[in-house]
Order: C-alpha cells, then sequence, then structure tokens
C-alpha cells in the first residue's frame, strides 16, 4: 500500500510541476490519470523480485494446514492462490497487464483507457480479451 501511495504521490507533484504543460488536447481527468498510470507502471518496473527460499515456502505450507477455518476454507490456500493468479497477472505482456489491472481491478473504462495510454478503444477491448484468454491458460483453466 505505501508504494502505490507513493507513487500517487509522486505523480500528483509531476503534475502540478507541469501543470504550464497541459495543453487542454484531453480532459484535465485524463491527463492526470495519464501521468498517475505512468508514475505506477515505472514503480512496477523499478520493483526488485522478491526471491523466498524453499524452506520458507515449505513451512509456509506446513503453517497452512494449521489454519483451516470453521467453513473448512483453508485461508492459507486461499492466500496461496490469490499469490498465484497475482504471479500469473505480473508474468502477462505489458499491454495485457496494464489493460487487465486498468480495467478490472481500477474500474476504467475503454474509452478511458483508450485516452489515459494513448490507444484506440478497440485496442483497449481487444488487449483486455487477450489477456484474460493468456491469464485463463497460465492458470492451467
Amino acid at each position: 500500500m505505501g508504494e502505490a501511495e507513493d507513487a500517487l504521490q509522486e505523480a500528483f507533484v509531476d503534475a502540478f510541476t507541469n501543470l504550464h504543460q497541459f495543453r487542454q488536447q484531453a480532459t484535465f481527468g485524463a491527463w492526470l490519470k495519464q501521468i498517475v498510470v505512468n508514475k505506477a507502471i515505472n514503480h512496477l518496473r523499478s520493483r526488485k523480485v522478491k526471491w523466498v527460499e524453499i524452506d520458507e515456502f515449505q513451512e509456509t505450507l506446513e503453517h497452512s494446514d494449521r489454519n483451516e477455518d470453521s467453513f473448512g476454507l483453508d485461508e492459507s490456500q486461499t492466500t496461496l492462490e490469490v499469490e498465484r493468479v497475482r504471479n500469473m497477472v505480473q508474468k502477462l505482456p505489458d499491454g495485457y497487464r496494464v489493460v487487465l489491472s486498468l480495467y478490472l481491478f481500477e474500474g476504467y473504462d475503454h474509452e478511458e483507457i483508450g485516452e489515459v495510454l494513448g490507444i484506440s478503444e478497440t485496442t483497449s477491448r481487444t488487449q483486455y480479451m487477450r489477456a484474460k484468454r493468456k491469464l485463463t491458460e497460465m492458470l492451467g483453466g
């Protein structure tokens, strides 16, 4: 969460600093969203991969066997599955991942995504459909 807040704060500082460059070719909101998205993408690209020792992973699995809740759902297994999906999303090609994330997680529509990324609405829809298909394949579905 701290990374997201940092990226957002840096985006607002950049927007304020570069306000004189706003040319009203798009709405102010779209211009600001583009700055925020670009800053977030740059933050993601600069992140380092966290390597986990196999012993540490095994301990997590063993610990998860002891964490079943009263509904019969294993919270640790659910957490591992969420992590698996998150890791697969990160392995998608940049175009797929960005469109999928903006649409599903950020709530942008395809027209807004097109404005922010400088692509057509049709391209956004196509990238989204391909991302879903690729993600399903990667997850073995």
